[in-house]
Protein backbone atom coordinates (compact mmCIF):
# COMPACT_ATOMS: atom_id res chain seq x y z
CA UNK A 1 0.00 0.00 0.00
CA UNK A 2 1.44 3.37 -1.02
CA UNK A 3 1.38 6.19 1.52
CA UNK A 4 2.46 9.80 1.53
CA UNK A 5 5.65 10.70 3.36
CA UNK A 6 5.10 13.23 6.18
CA UNK A 7 7.96 15.35 4.85
CA UNK A 8 5.99 15.85 1.62
CA UNK A 9 3.36 17.97 3.35
CA UNK A 10 3.90 21.58 2.33
CA UNK A 11 4.86 24.07 5.04
CA UNK A 12 2.10 26.69 5.25
CA UNK A 13 4.57 29.59 5.36
CA UNK A 14 6.78 28.49 2.45
CA UNK A 15 5.27 30.56 -0.37
CA UNK A 16 5.84 33.61 -2.51
CA UNK A 17 3.15 36.02 -3.68
CA UNK A 18 3.56 38.69 -6.35
CA UNK A 19 1.00 41.18 -7.63
CA UNK A 20 1.36 42.89 -11.01
CA UNK A 21 -0.54 46.19 -11.28
CA UNK A 22 -0.27 48.41 -14.36
CA UNK A 23 2.89 46.57 -15.44
CA UNK A 24 4.62 46.97 -12.07
CA UNK A 25 5.37 43.81 -10.11
CA UNK A 26 5.16 43.95 -6.30
CA UNK A 27 6.36 41.32 -3.83
CA UNK A 28 3.27 40.94 -1.67
CA UNK A 29 5.31 39.93 1.35
CA UNK A 30 2.72 41.54 3.64
CA UNK A 31 0.38 38.63 2.98
CA UNK A 32 -0.32 36.42 5.97
CA UNK A 33 -2.86 34.10 4.34
CA UNK A 34 -4.23 33.61 0.85
CA UNK A 35 -6.81 31.41 -0.88
CA UNK A 36 -8.18 31.37 -4.41
CA UNK A 37 -11.19 29.28 -5.36
CA UNK A 38 -13.12 28.31 -8.45
CA UNK A 39 -16.87 27.97 -7.99
CA UNK A 40 -18.45 25.94 -10.76
CA UNK A 41 -21.85 27.00 -12.07
CA UNK A 42 -24.07 23.94 -12.47
CA UNK A 43 -27.53 23.37 -13.84
CA UNK A 44 -29.94 20.54 -13.12
CA UNK A 45 -30.67 18.41 -16.16
CA UNK A 46 -33.95 16.49 -16.42
CA UNK A 47 -33.44 12.98 -17.81
CA UNK A 48 -36.31 10.99 -19.28
CA UNK A 49 -36.77 7.69 -17.45
CA UNK A 50 -35.03 8.82 -14.22
CA UNK A 51 -36.80 10.24 -11.20
CA UNK A 52 -33.74 12.32 -10.26
CA UNK A 53 -31.94 14.99 -12.20
CA UNK A 54 -28.36 15.02 -13.32
CA UNK A 55 -26.05 18.00 -13.08
CA UNK A 56 -23.99 19.67 -15.77
CA UNK A 57 -21.27 22.29 -15.33
CA UNK A 58 -21.91 25.34 -17.49
CA UNK A 59 -19.36 27.87 -16.21
CA UNK A 60 -17.27 29.04 -13.32
CA UNK A 61 -16.42 32.08 -11.19
CA UNK A 62 -13.03 32.76 -9.63
CA UNK A 63 -12.84 34.39 -6.21
CA UNK A 64 -10.14 34.87 -3.64
CA UNK A 65 -9.31 36.24 -0.23
CA UNK A 66 -6.14 37.36 1.43
CA UNK A 67 -5.22 38.50 4.90
CA UNK A 68 -2.35 40.95 4.95
CA UNK A 69 -0.46 43.05 7.45
CA UNK A 70 -1.95 46.53 7.42
CA UNK A 71 1.29 48.22 6.30
CA UNK A 72 0.85 49.05 2.61
CA UNK A 73 -1.45 51.46 0.78
CA UNK A 74 -1.57 50.09 -2.78
CA UNK A 75 -5.01 48.48 -2.41
CA UNK A 76 -6.44 51.66 -0.87
CA UNK A 77 -4.99 53.67 -3.75
CA UNK A 78 -6.75 51.37 -6.23
CA UNK A 79 -10.04 51.97 -4.41
CA UNK A 80 -9.42 55.73 -4.42
CA UNK A 81 -8.69 55.64 -8.16
CA UNK A 82 -12.00 53.88 -8.73
CA UNK A 83 -13.83 56.43 -6.54
CA UNK A 84 -12.28 59.39 -8.32
CA UNK A 85 -12.42 58.19 -11.94
CA UNK A 86 -14.81 55.23 -12.12
CA UNK A 87 -11.93 53.25 -13.66
CA UNK A 88 -11.32 49.87 -12.09
CA UNK A 89 -7.76 48.55 -12.06
CA UNK A 90 -7.30 44.88 -12.85
CA UNK A 91 -4.20 43.05 -11.68
CA UNK A 92 -2.55 39.63 -11.70
CA UNK A 93 -1.49 37.56 -8.70
CA UNK A 94 1.17 34.84 -8.81
CA UNK A 95 1.46 32.38 -5.93
CA UNK A 96 4.24 29.82 -5.68
CA UNK A 97 4.30 27.15 -2.98
CA UNK A 98 7.68 25.51 -2.48
CA UNK A 99 8.93 23.75 0.61
CA UNK A 100 12.60 22.79 0.20
CA UNK A 101 12.20 19.90 2.67
CA UNK A 102 9.51 18.26 0.52
CA UNK A 103 10.21 16.09 -2.51
CA UNK A 104 7.03 17.19 -4.34
CA UNK A 105 8.63 20.33 -5.77
CA UNK A 106 6.78 23.56 -6.38
CA UNK A 107 3.47 24.75 -7.73
CA UNK A 108 2.86 28.16 -9.32
CA UNK A 109 -0.63 29.48 -10.01
CA UNK A 110 -1.23 32.78 -11.81
CA UNK A 111 -4.60 34.50 -11.39
CA UNK A 112 -5.34 37.05 -14.10
CA UNK A 113 -7.69 40.00 -14.35
CA UNK A 114 -8.23 40.21 -10.59
CA UNK A 115 -10.58 42.92 -9.33
CA UNK A 116 -11.03 44.09 -5.73
CA UNK A 117 -14.46 43.63 -4.15
CA UNK A 118 -13.76 46.55 -1.81
CA UNK A 119 -11.36 47.06 1.04
CA UNK A 120 -10.31 48.62 4.30
CA UNK A 121 -9.63 52.36 4.16
CA UNK A 122 -8.45 52.98 7.73
CA UNK A 123 -8.34 51.11 11.01
CA UNK A 124 -6.82 50.85 14.48
CA UNK A 125 -7.09 48.54 17.47
CA UNK A 126 -5.86 50.02 20.75
CA UNK A 127 -5.97 46.55 22.34
CA UNK A 128 -4.39 44.57 19.50
CA UNK A 129 -0.92 43.22 18.85
CA UNK A 130 -0.72 44.17 15.15
CA UNK A 131 -3.05 45.35 12.42
CA UNK A 132 -4.12 43.16 9.54
CA UNK A 133 -6.72 43.52 6.82
CA UNK A 134 -8.93 41.27 4.75
CA UNK A 135 -8.78 41.60 0.97
CA UNK A 136 -11.38 39.95 -1.24
CA UNK A 137 -11.37 39.84 -5.01
CA UNK A 138 -12.58 38.05 -8.09
CA UNK A 139 -10.51 36.84 -11.04
CA UNK A 140 -11.45 36.13 -14.62
CA UNK A 141 -8.83 33.53 -15.54
CA UNK A 142 -6.01 31.43 -14.13
CA UNK A 143 -3.07 29.38 -15.31
CA UNK A 144 -1.19 26.67 -13.43
CA UNK A 145 2.37 27.39 -14.61
CA UNK A 146 4.07 24.69 -12.51
CA UNK A 147 2.60 21.62 -10.86
CA UNK A 148 3.76 19.70 -7.84
CA UNK A 149 5.86 16.82 -9.05
CA UNK A 150 8.06 18.98 -11.24
CA UNK A 151 5.87 19.37 -14.29
CA UNK A 152 5.11 22.38 -16.40
CA UNK A 153 1.39 22.64 -16.94
CA UNK A 154 -0.63 23.18 -20.05
CA UNK A 155 -4.38 23.62 -20.37
CA UNK A 156 -4.80 20.20 -22.01
CA UNK A 157 -2.39 18.15 -19.87
CA UNK A 158 -3.11 16.69 -16.47
CA UNK A 159 -0.78 14.60 -14.39
CA UNK A 160 -2.17 11.16 -13.63
CA UNK A 161 -1.67 8.91 -10.69
CA UNK A 162 -0.80 11.62 -8.13
CA UNK A 163 -3.97 11.36 -6.06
Amino acid sequence: MATMNAKDSISAAMAECYITIDGRRYNFMQAIGFEAHVDKTKIKVPILGKPGRGTKSVGWVGRGTATAHYNQSIMRLLLQKYKNTGEDTYFDIQVTNEDPTSSVGRQTVILTDCCLDGGTLAKFDADGDFLDEKISFTFDDFHIAETFGGGKSSDNTMQRGRI
